[in-house]
């Protein structure tokens, strides 16, 4: 027989009944809870967004949940961006060309190619100032101005010493000259620029700014590379980037002056960072010879030069018969026909060692002497070891190399 409870199916259906009235309370409550999530969360301060990705709001709604865009243009002027505004345009490309073919001009073949600066326009031509490297064994020169136009150009004049070279083009489409500023008052550390087209026209008009690392940097040269150092270059250091390309392009200064043009890098894979530029004070002289004659007037002796520490100690002594005492100095292994040195009474296998009261330790000690410190023209006292005597003379120098 079966019991029943009244009382138990009452209580029973109460606890039923409560629990889904529970649930149901509390579906309606994390509804509610996301509605005021979703409502609220644009209020607080961590979910405002800085800006907004709906392009459907415009400018002046009156939604204050929605946060207004605009495009900001900015126009941004320094100190750099004037130089270079002032001075990029006087930068061109050199395009060194050359006939590969005896037969055909038409055969003329991109050799290499470097940078020039525009310094000069005058009576419809306007003349460029590049590296004499840049230009060496071209059939014909191509300068491509910064918008592009490409001028045929004519070699004005060429230096392997200084190596520097100045071209002449059509001026009546150069607009901008750049302006030559005074090399002599930089100072390490002072913010440098260099403009110029690394690897070519690709990268045509390049802008890489550093700073000036160091002042009057003596580089040897070997001029005819024969693996004898002929000439030290006296240039600046700079840490602006300075690429293949660069050559013959401008140093500039903060004002947007030319203060060196650039010539050379350090590159070995364990340097970093070492540009060099021809200082334009001793630059200007050169260009301005270019120009005008064609060529650097300098100073000539008329003698054929080895420096003594070239030669062996056996031949020191007993060829040249120079006392213990002189172990540097400049010996002449011949001197020209009816040249300066020869009206001088300078005879082969003197050794120079003094020129105007300066020590002449070798050639390049000679050279630079004689190439920055003297005109044509001019008197030079010289005093010189001749079968171990020391002697002196007074040379009147020519008008040619040496």
């Amino acid at each position: 027989m079966g019991y029943y409870d009244q009382d138990y199916e009452t209580r029973y259906r109460k606890q039923k009944g409560n629990r889904g009235g529970y649930f149901l309370a509390s579906l309606v409550g994390a509804i509610l809870g996301v509605f005021l999530i979703v409502v609220a969360l644009p209020r607080i301060g961590f979910g405002v967004l800085p800006y907004s990705t709906d392009s459907d709001v415009e400018e002046g709604t009156t939604n204050n949940d929605a946060v207004r865009t605009e495009n900001v243009s900015l126009n941004v002027v320094t100190d750099i961006t004037k130089a270079v505004e002032k001075a990029g345009d006087a930068v061109v490309g050199i395009t060194n060309l050359q006939t590969t073919s005896f037969w055909s001009e038409s055969s003329r073949q991109e050799a290499g190619s470097g940078s020039g600066v525009i310094y000069k326009k005058l009576d419809g031509k306007a003349y460029v100032v590049t590296n004499h490297h840049v230009i060496e064994g071209a059939n014909s020169l191509e300068v491509t101005l910064s918008d592009g136009t490409k001028l045929e150009a004519k070699l004005r004049g060429s230096d392997v010493w200084t190596d520097l070279a100045v071209l002449e083009v059509d001026g009546s489409k150069i607009e901008t000259i750049a302006e030559f500023g005074d090399s002599d008052a930089l100072k390490i550390g002072e913010p440098v620029i260099a403009i110029g087209n690394p690897l070519g026209a690709t990268f045509s008009g390049s802008v890489t700014q550093g700073i000036v690392s160091g002042l009057e940097r003596a580089i040897p040269v070997d001029i005819n590379q024969d693996g004898a150092i002929d000439w030290q270059a006296e240039v600046l250091q700079t840490d602006a980037a300075i690429n293949p390309g660069n050559s013959g392009g401008a140093l500039i200064n903060i004002s947007g002056q030319v203060v060196g043009i650039n010539s050379m890098k350090i590159a070995q894979s364990s340097v970093e960072g070492i540009g060099l530029s021809i200082p334009i004070k001793s630059a200007e002289p050169i260009i301005s010879d270019l120009e005008e004659f064609g060529e650097v007037k300098r100073p000539y002796m008329g003698i054929q030069l080895q420096s003594v520490n070239e030669v062996s100690a056996y031949h020191q002594k007993e060829t040249l018969k120079l006392p213990e005492d002189v172990t540097s100095g400049v010996v002449i292994m011949t001197v020209d026909p009816n040249s300066p040195a020869e009206q001088a009474g300078l005879e082969d296998l003197d050794v120079i060692v003094e020129m105007d009261g300066d020590p002449i330790k070798d050639v390049i000690d000679l050279r630079k002497h004689l190439y920055n410190k003297k005109k044509v023209g001019d008197q030079l006292k010289i005093k010189f070891y001749r079968a171990g005597k020391l002697q002196e003379t007074t040379i009147k120098l020519g008008g040619n190399t040496l």
